[in-house]
C-alpha cells in the first residue's frame, strides 16, 4: 500500500439527529367533537455509531468526509402515532481504530473486534405527545414536549495497526526484507533510509497450518519520541503488538547500544511498551563467521532472547519463527483453565 493511500488519522465532525416534537393534536370527529388529546410522541434522532470493519486497512475512505450528520427524528401525529426514528449514521473503520475528543484528546472509544459497534453520539429523545399530560382534572392539554436536540462533537480517529509481532529498528535494519521473505507481503525495499513510509502487514505461515501477523513499522531514529524523523507518527502502531522484534544489523558499530537507543525511544513514548515480550534479531548475519558471531553474542544484553538471522540467505528464520510462536503462545498457556463440567 502506497503512502498516499495509507491514512491513519483524520479529524471529523459528527452530529446526531434531534428528536421529533410530540404532537398536540386533539381528536375531533363528527360524533366526537371533544374526543380529547391523541397526539403521538416524536421519534428519536439518529445515533452516530462507529463500527469495526475487518475489510478495511486504512482510514482513506474517510479522508474527504468532514461531517457525519445523522437524521432527525420525525414529529408525532394524530391517533397516538409515534414519529419515525431518525436513521443512524454508521462510520465504518478498520480494526484498531481509536476515537478521541478533538479538543481534550480524551479517548472516547476504540474498536478491536470485527463488527464491534460503539455509539459516538446519542440521538436526541423524541418529545412526548399531549396524550401523556391528560388527566381527570386536566382533560384538554394543548401542549406537548419538543424533541431533545442532537449532540455535536469533533473527533480525531486514529488507526493503530493490529498485529501479533511488530518490527522495531533503525532505517535499513532489514525489516522490510524480513517481512517479504517470511510472508507474501511486498513492501518497498531499497538501499536508502526511510524506504518504508507506512506500516506494512504480512501473514507469516507456521507449522500445522498456524500463522501470525507481522507488522513492518517505519524506521525509528534517536529522538523519535520528540517528533524527529517519522517515528512519532507511527510509534502508536507498536502499542497493539503482542511481541516486539527488535532488529539490529550485524555491521552496526555497537549492537547493544543501538538496541538501548531503540528501547529508550519506546520508554520515552510509553513506558507500558516495555512490558511487552521482546526478541532481538541480529540481521545480515551472513556477513559473520562463527568467531565474530560468538564475540557479538557475549556483548548482547542478557535480559532479552536473541537470534542471528539473514533474510537474504534464509538463515535462522525457522528458529526466529519458533521463538516468536513460543512468545505468542506463552500468555495462552499461562491462562487458567476452566474446571471440567
Amino acid at each position: 500500500m502506497s503512502s498516499a493511500n495509507f491514512i491513519d488519522q483524520i479529524r471529523i465532525q459528527c452530529r446526531s439527529g434531534k428528536g421529533g416534537a410530540g404532537s398536540r393534536h386533539l381528536r375531533r370527529e363528527k360524533y366526537m367533537p371533544k374526543g380529547g388529546p391523541d397526539g403521538g410522541d416524536g421519534g428519536r434522532g439518529g445515533h452516530v455509531i462507529m463500527r469495526a470493519n475487518p475489510q478495511l486497512w486504512t482510514l482513506l475512505h474517510l479522508r474527504y468526509t468532514k461531517h457525519v450528520i445523522a437524521q432527525d427524528g420525525e414529529g408525532g401525529s394524530r391517533n397516538n402515532c409515534t414519529g419515525r426514528e431518525g436513521e443512524d449514521r454508521i462510520v465504518e473503520v478498520p480494526l484498531g481504530t481509536v476515537a478521541r475528543d478533538a479538543d481534550s484528546g480524551e479517548v472516547i472509544a476504540e474498536v478491536t473486534q470485527a463488527g464491534q459497534e460503539v455509539m459516538l453520539l446519542k440521538g436526541g429523545r423524541g418529545g412526548l405527545g399531549n396524550q401523556h399530560f391528560h388527566s381527570s382534572t386536566f382533560q384538554t392539554p394543548r401542549f406537548a414536549q419538543p424533541g431533545e436536540p442532537g449532540q455535536e462533537r469533533w473527533f480525531i480517529l486514529e488507526l493503530k495497526v493490529l498485529a501479533d509481532v511488530g518490527l522495531v529498528g533503525f532505517p535499513n535494519a532489514g525489516k522490510s526484507t524480513l517481512l517479504s521473505v517470511v510472508s507474501a507481503a511486498k513492501p518497498k525495499i531499497a538501499d536508502y533510509p526511510f524506504t518504508t513510509l507506512v506500516p506494512n502487514l504480512g501473514i507469516v505461515p507456521y507449522r500445522d497450518g498456524a500463522s501470525f501477523v507481522m507488522a513492518d513499522i517505519p524506521g525509528i531514529i534517536e529522538g523519535a519520541h520528540e517528533g524527529k524523523g517519522i517515528g512519532l507518527r507511527f510509534l502508536r502502531h507498536i502499542e497493539r503488538n503482542s511481541v516486539l522484534l527488535f532488529m539490529v544489523a550485524a555491521d552496526s558499530p555497537d549492537i547493544k547500544a543501538e538496541y538501548g537507543v531503540l528501547l529508550n525511544e519506546l520508554r520515552e513514548y510509553s513506558p507500558e511498551l516495555l512490558h511487552k515480550d521482546r526478541i532481538l534479531a541480529i540481521t545480515k548475519s551472513d556477513l559473520l563467521d562463527g568467531e565474530l558471531m560468538e564475540s557479538i553474542r557475549k556483548e548482547l544484553p542478557a535480559d532479552v532472547d536473541h537470534v542471528f538471522i539473514s533474510s537474504v540467505a534464509h538463515q535462522g528464520l525457522e528458529k526466529l519463527k519458533d521463538l516468536i510462536w513460543a512468545k505468542l503462545q506463552a500468555p495462552v498457556a499461562a491462562a487458567p483453565k476452566a474446571d471440567p463440567a
